[in-house]
C-alpha cells in the first residue's frame, strides 16, 4: 500500500468533511469550557466552600479556608482522575458524526457523481475505502480524544483558580498528581478496544453507503430493524400456536444491535455483562480497572467474530464501489 498516497486520501476526507469531524467538536468543547466553566467559577465567586463534602458516605470535613494538606491531596486526587468526565458530550457527539460520516461517504460522491472525477486519479478503490474507513475508526476519535481533553483541563484549571480565590490552593497537588497525565493516555490506549467493536458498524455502513441508489439511511438502519420485527413476529407466532419459540430471535437481536451501535464509545460493556462497578470514593476514580476491563472483553469471540465481518462488508463495499459510478 502506498503510504503517502494513503496519507493524502485521509487529508482529502478531512478537508472534505471537516465541519463535521473538526469544527462541530470544537464548538462543543468551546461550548463545554464556557457553560460549564463559568457557572463553577461564578458559583464558587459568589457562594463560599461548603465546610464538608460526603462522597458515597465518606464525610471528608474541613473544606475552605482552613482545609488540611491531607484533604487538599484527596480533592487532587479526586479532580486529576475524573477530570476527563467533563468530555462525555463529545463521546456523543463522536457516535453521531461517525454514524453519519460513513452512511454518506460512498453515497455522496455518486450522488454528486464526483465519484468520476476520484476515479480518474491512480487510486485503488479498495485504498479509497480503508482511507474512509481509517477516518471513522481512527482520525475522528482521535480528535475528540484531543479536544475533549484540552476542555477538560481548562475546566479543571478553572476549577483549580476559582477555589484558589476561596483561599485553598489544589493547584499545586493536581499538577503533582499522576493522574493527571495518566488518564488522557488511558484514554487512548481505550483506542484499539473502540476500532474491534465498532469495525462491525464502520463496514456496514459503508457496504449501505456504497449499494444504496437512495435514501441509505432507511437502507441502513430500516432494514435491519424490519428484519428484527419480522423475526420477532415469527417467533410469537411460533409460541402462540406451537408452544416453542424461535431460537433464532436473541441472536438476531445481538446482530442488529452491533450493526447499528458498535460507533458508540464503551458499547463493548452491553455485550459482556455490563459497566463495571467504578464508584468514586475519597481516593477519586479507578480509571485503569476501565481500561482492564475493556480489553476484558476482547477474549471472547463475539468482538473478533463482529471484527471479521466488518472486514468482510468493507471488501464488499470496495468491490461495489468498483461498478458504481454514479446513484
Amino acid at each position: 500500500m502506498n503510504t503517502m498516497s494513503m496519507k493524502w486520501l485521509i487529508r482529502r476526507e478531512f478537508w472534505e468533511y471537516k465541519g463535521a469531524m473538526f469544527w462541530a467538536p470544537l464548538a462543543v468543547a468551546a461550548a463545554l469550557v464556557l457553560l460549564i466553566g463559568g457557572t463553577m467559577a461564578y458559583g464558587l465567586a459568589m457562594h463560599p466552600m461548603p465546610s464538608h463534602v460526603t462522597i458515597n458516605g465518606h464525610a471528608m470535613n474541613g473544606y475552605g479556608g482552613g482545609m488540611t494538606l491531607e484533604l487538599r491531596s484527596r480533592v487532587a486526587q479526586i479532580a486529576s482522575s475524573m477530570y476527563l468526565g467533563a468530555a462525555l458530550p463529545l463521546f456523543g457527539l463522536l457516535t453521531a458524526v461517525v454514524f453519519s460520516y460513513c452512511l454518506g461517504a460512498l453515497y455522496d460522491e455518486r450522488r454528486d457523481r464526483s465519484i468520476l472525477f476520484w476515479k480518474s486519479l491512480p487510486v485503488s478503490d479498495g485504498m479509497t475505502v480503508l482511507s474512509k474507513a481509517a477516518m471513522a475508526l481512527l482520525v475522528a476519535p482521535l480528535i475528540t480524544i484531543a479536544l475533549g481533553t484540552a476542555a477538560s483541563l481548562l475546566l479543571l484549571l478553572i476549577g483549580c483558580v476559582a477555589i484558589g480565590f476561596n483561599g485553598v490552593n489544589v493547584l499545586g497537588p493536581v499538577l503533582a498528581s499522576p493522574d493527571l497525565y495518566l488518564s488522557p493516555l488511558r484514554l487512548l490506549a481505550l483506542l484499539p478496544v473502540y476500532i474491534v467493536w465498532a469495525l462491525p458498524t464502520v463496514g456496514w455502513l459503508l457496504l449501505v453507503s456504497s449499494w444504496a441508489r437512495s435514501k441509505p439511511f432507511m437502507w441502513a438502519v430500516g432494514a435491519p430493524l424490519v428484519a428484527l420485527l419480522v423475526v420477532k413476529w415469527v417467533s410469537v407466532a411460533m409460541e402462540n400456536f406451537s408452544g416453542t419459540q424461535l431460537d433464532l430471535l436473541p441472536w438476531m437481536q445481538d446482530v442488529v444491535a452491533r450493526l447499528l451501535t458498535g460507533v458508540v464509545p464503551g458499547i463493548w460493556f452491553a455485550y459482556t455483562g455490563g459497566t463495571p462497578s467504578m464508584r468514586p470514593d475519597e481516593h477519586g476514580l479507578d480509571v485503569s480497572s476501565l481500561v482492564s476491563h475493556s480489553y476484558a472483553t476482547l477474549s471472547g469471540a463475539d468482538a473478533w467474530i463482529g471484527a471479521l465481518l466488518g472486514a468482510a462488508m468493507l471488501y464488499g463495499a470496495m468491490r461495489l464501489r468498483r461498478y458504481r459510478d454514479e446513484g
